[in-house]
């Protein structure tokens, strides 16, 4: 019996052990870094993952994905990864060509909140007739995979009742891949309805860390919003389910607004509500600044017409610091570092920016090899010699090439020959030289307005100082699941890069007036039979309707089969028929399908990065394809002038200067033809 009793107890702690890994959970992080080669006899990269504040992490492992020069070494070539600057774990490539792959567990002692991942070592070739192992070539790389990634597994710990707690589960880059968030919005949701919910979308898209998945806004009987853990519920008082209804006093609501933490059934909900349409816009604002949500530690908050809702942000004044504490390099030869630069959506580079690095680095260099030279997106761009003089405060000032297109983000990627001199080249690494760039190097970038009207400017059109631009948005009266898929993938982008809430959208279910048409820039969605319109516009679209609106027809551009044109959708960025300075997007398909379709390639910037024209068409086989139509592709042909005039000024100055040269010396000899003329006819009548 006593047996009997020791094997029933270990198989149930067996069981109860089992039931405990089965219900850890997983989540892997990808790098955010694209695939990176590094070349050098000294190679280091960094890259950040982050580590949920809900997460009870069991074990972290690092799963390195690389490629190391088929020349090096094996024996000489090593690598070590760090995190927080305390190294963890070195090793040696192995014996093979190609793709390599290495696990490593992560210390959790190291794991914080935001986590510096660096991985560095030396790659050295074999040596063969000569011994190439102290000399740097262009064949000593190592290559990071950009499918390298972080993986987590992890007890979940629940939400407190407190507003903030449940905005950290919601926002969780692992509940949103899970697809356990959503939006939820009643069956038919009015205008006001929308435009919170899509003030609650923009403001999470601004801040989730997911590339590849968004959180969806349904209606109430739909299966993904009811199957979600993290529910935020939007909706006026009335049209609140009555479970929902019970949690709110209608005292309370009679000029406030409020949102409510409520968990029932396992699942944890946030419902927003209000009785006017103007209260329940004003708190999706604030659910919509991530700053007010962290900083709700309570379960109910009230939000009254003189509450402050809007997003705190930073001016664009041009200047970007590069790093924020001195960034120090050690070791001979060859070494680099790359920072990132962002500009606001809405603005592009402009002639005359610079980039400034502040440097430190020690006195036992081979000075006349020793050479700085910055890089932005592998374009060379200015180079200088290190001096012992300069060794403790020197400065690389470059300026970028005229014309030199930056996009709305780019990569400033600084070199450094650190050779050693003499006999200090041969010594241990007492004498291993270092470098410093300071804090204090900045990214100077003169910019100006977005004005391109084509897609590789998108979704500029819709933002004005990193906010929404007075955004209109024509929807079908009546939506449909599909639709209300299209206008998710349509508001993600746009809230990417809309970095505070001040703006403002408007949903409308008809055609709105002759003067919002004028001022607002216009977003329409759906099918021509349900959005009026999209049926109106139909002459100034690139590709038109046949006439019962059944499908697309055939143009310059594209021969479409009949029933071809009845599946596939467009997305079209047109001249406004309603102001010439403005651009109207229309997203849309014989049927919800084909909008829905066109919308799939304006939801992520990976997806939106592939056009450069005006006009997208997406079929059902996701083949999709990009059109250029209009000649003129300026939204503004006024500011162009103005940029171009400016960017000439020095030119049309020098112009100037020599027009009136020219004109001094014409009415110089004018002068002295009229005199010597005068003179001549002076002479001829003394003579008579």
């Amino acid at each position: 019996m006593i047996l009997f009793g020791v094997v029933l107890w270990c198989a149930l702690l067996g069981g109860i052990s089992a039931q405990a890994k089965t219900a850890l959970k997983t989540y892997t992080q990808p790098f955010q870094n694209n695939t990176t080669s590094l070349s050098g006899q000294s190679v280091e990269m960094s890259t950040y993952f982050i580590k949920m504040d809900y997460w009870d992490v069991k074990q972290a492992t690092l799963n390195l994905n690389y490629q190391v020069s088929q020349l090096s070494d094996r024996q000489l070539s090593d690598i070590t990864v760090s995190l927080g600057g305390v190294k963890f774990a070195s090793f040696r490539p192995k014996k093979q060509t190609g793709l390599q792959s290495k696990t490593i567990k992560i210390p959790l002692r190291l794991l914080g909140g935001q986590n510096k991942l660096k991985i560095s070592g030396q790659i050295l070739n074999q040596a063969g007739k000569r011994d190439y192992r102290l000399t740097q070539t262009p064949a000593n790389w190592l290559t990071v995979d950009n499918r390298s990634a972080v993986n987590f597994q992890y007890a979940l710990k629940a939400p407190t009742p407190n507003i903030d707690s449940f905005y950290d589960h919601f926002s969780g880059p692992d509940t949103i891949v899970n697809r356990n968030s959503a939006i939820v919005v009643p069956k038919q949701a009015t205008n006001a309805e929308l435009t919170a919910s899509m003030y609650a979308l923009t403001g999470e898209s601004r801040v989730i860390t997911t590339e590849n998945q968004q959180i969806p806004v349904v209606q109430t009987d739909n299966p993904t919003g009811q199957q979600a853990d993290y529910q935020l519920v939007i909706a006026t008082y009335q049209h609140l389910p009555a479970r929902l209804q019970k949690l709110f006093k209608p005292a309370e609501l009679k000029n406030a607004a409020q949102i409510k933490r409520y968990d029932a059934k396992g699942k944890h909900t946030l419902v927003v509500t209000a009785t006017t349409g103007t209260l329940l816009e004003k708190a999706a604002r604030f659910v919509a600044n991530s700053e007010l949500m962290k900083e709700s530690k309570h379960p109910t908050e009230t939000i009254t017409p003189a509450t402050q809702t809007f997003t705190s942000t930073l001016n664009y004044d041009g200047k970007y610091q590069l790093t924020t504490s001195a960034d120090r390099i050690t070791g001979a030869n060859h070494q680099e570092r790359s920072y990132f630069v962002s500009l606001p959506v809405d603005r592009n580079n402009a002639d005359g920016s610079t980039i400034s690095i502040d440097l430190r680095y020690a006195r036992n260099l081979d000075f006349k090899n020793s050479l700085a030279t910055v890089y932005v997106n592998d374009t060379a761009v200015g180079s200088k010699r290190l001096s012992s003089a300069r060794a403790d405060n020197d400065t690389l000032t470059v300026t970028l090439p005229k014309g030199m297109a930056l996009g709305n983000s780019f990569t400033v990627r600084v070199a450094l020959d650190l050779p050693l001199s003499g006999s200090a080249a041969t010594q241990d690494n007492n004498h291993t030289p270092w470098a410093s760039i300071e804090p204090t190097s900045v990214a100077r970038i003169k910019s100006a307005p977005g004005n391109d009207l084509l897609f590789s400017n998108y979704p500029n059109l819709f933002l004005k100082n990193s906010t929404y631009s007075n955004i209109a948005v024509v929807r079908p009266k009546t939506m449909t699941a599909t639709d209300y898929q299209t206008l998710t993938n349509i508001f993600n982008l746009i809230g990417n890069y809309a970095e505070n809430n001040r703006g403002t959208i408007t949903f409308y279910d008809h055609q709105p007036s002759k003067t919002v048409m004028a001022d607002a820039n216009v977003i329409a969605f759906g099918t021509p039979k349900q959005n009026s319109l999209i049926r109106g516009l139909n002459s100034h679209l690139y590709f038109k309707y046949n006439a019962a609106d059944t499908g697309f027809l055939s143009n310059e551009k594209l021969s479409i089969e009949q029933q071809y044109g009845q599946t596939i959708g467009s997305a079209q960025l047109l001249r406004s028929p309603y102001n010439a300075q403005k651009g109207l997007l229309v997203v849309t398909g014989a049927r919800p399908n084909g909008a829905y379709l066109a919308s799939t390639q304006i939801n992520y910037q990976r997806n939106i990065s592939q056009y450069q024209g005006d006009a997208i068409v997406v079929d059902p086989d996701n083949n999709h394809y990009d059109y250029r139509f209009k000649k003129n592709k300026l939204i503004n042909t006024a500011v162009n002038t103005k940029q171009e005039l400016s960017r000439h000024s020095q030119q049309l100055l020098y112009l100037a200067v020599a027009l009136m040269m020219i004109v001094v010396v014409t009415i110089a000899l004018l002068l002295l033809l009229w005199k010597h003329g005068s003179l001549r006819r002076r002479k001829g009548g003394h003579h008579e």
